[in-house]
C-alpha cells in the first residue's frame, strides 16, 4: 500500500464491521441470523436460506463483477432493510463476542488529536451505538453514519455525497477506511478521496504509519458533536 496523500487529508471516515475490529464468530453470527430473517420470508429452513442467499450473491457477483451485501441480498430476495436490521437489533447480541483492544483505542486517540474521526457503516444505529461503546471507541468519533439514514446500504453514491457534505471536507481532504473496496471504497474513490482497505487489524494499525508525515488537521472550526451515546 503506496503512502496516502497525507499531508491534505483533514477528515478519515471509518467503515465499523470488519475494519475497526474483527470478529469472525461475530461475523458469521450475523450471517446466520440473516439467514434466519430469510428462512421466516421465504417460509423455508434456515440451510435452505442459507443457500438462498449465497446463490443470490454468486449470481450477482457474476452479473455485476462485485460483492453484494447482506441488506442488498435480503432486499434482492424480497424483504425490507428495515425490517432487517429490526429483526438485527431484536436478536443480535455483540457483546458476546466482540473484545476491546486497547491498541485500537489509542490509534483513534492520537488520530483524533490531529484528523476529524467519522464511522460510515452499513450497520444500523442501535448495534453500532453498541458496539462503538463497548470498544472504548465512542468517545474520539465526531459524528456516525448509518444505514437507518437512506436504508440503502452501501455502496451509495446519494449517502457518500450526504457524508462529504456534513464534514463539509473536500472529497481529497477525507480518508475513507473500509475492509471491502467494491463496497466500502470503491464509489468514495469515484468522489476522489483517497481511500484505504483495511481487513485486518495490523494493517489497521499500519494506518498511522502511513499517515505519519501528516500535519494537525485544523479543527477550529470543526462542529462539535457529542459522544456516541445508547439509543
Amino acid at each position: 500500500m503506496p503512502a496516502l496523500p497525507s499531508a491534505e487529508i483533514r477528515s478519515i471516515v471509518f467503515d465499523l464491521d470488519g475494519t475497526l475490529y474483527v470478529c469472525d464468530r461475530f461475523a458469521a453470527e450475523i450471517q446466520k441470523t440473516g439467514a434466519a430473517y430469510v428462512a421466516a420470508l421465504k417460509g423455508i429452513s434456515q440451510s435452505e436460506a442459507m443457500r438462498l442467499i449465497a446463490a443470490t450473491r454468486h449470481r450477482f457477483a457474476e452479473e455485476n463483477g462485485a460483492t453484494q451485501t447482506l441488506s442488498a441480498v435480503c432486499s434482492e430476495l424480497g424483504g425490507s432493510v428495515r425490517e432487517l436490521h429490526d429483526f438485527f437489533v431484536r436478536t443480535l447480541r455483540p457483546e458476546a463476542y466482540l473484545v476491546r483492544d486497547e491498541r485500537v483505542i489509542r490509534l483513534l486517540e492520537r488520530l483524533a488529536e490531529r484528523f476529524s474521526l467519522y464511522v460510515y457503516t452499513n450497520n444500523n444505529r442501535i448495534l453500532t451505538t453498541r458496539i462503538m461503546n463497548y470498544l472504548g471507541l465512542d468517545h474520539v468519533v465526531c459524528d456516525i453514519f448509518t444505514i437507518d439514514e437512506t436504508w440503502q446500504g452501501k455502496p451509495d453514491r446519494e449517502m457518500v455525497g450526504l457524508v462529504l457534505e456534513r464534514i463539509a471536507g473536500a472529497p481529497g481532504a477525507v480518508l475513507f477506511v473500509g475492509d471491502r473496496y467494491d463496497v466500502d471504497l470503491r464509489v468514495p474513490e469515484q468522489f476522489g478521496c483517497p481511500v484505504y482497505l483495511s481487513q485486518t487489524l495490523e494493517q489497521l494499525l499500519r494506518l498511522e504509519e502511513l499517515l505519519v508525515t501528516a500535519p494537525c488537521a485544523d479543527t477550529s472550526t470543526a462542529p462539535a458533536y457529542p459522544p456516541v451515546v445508547p439509543s
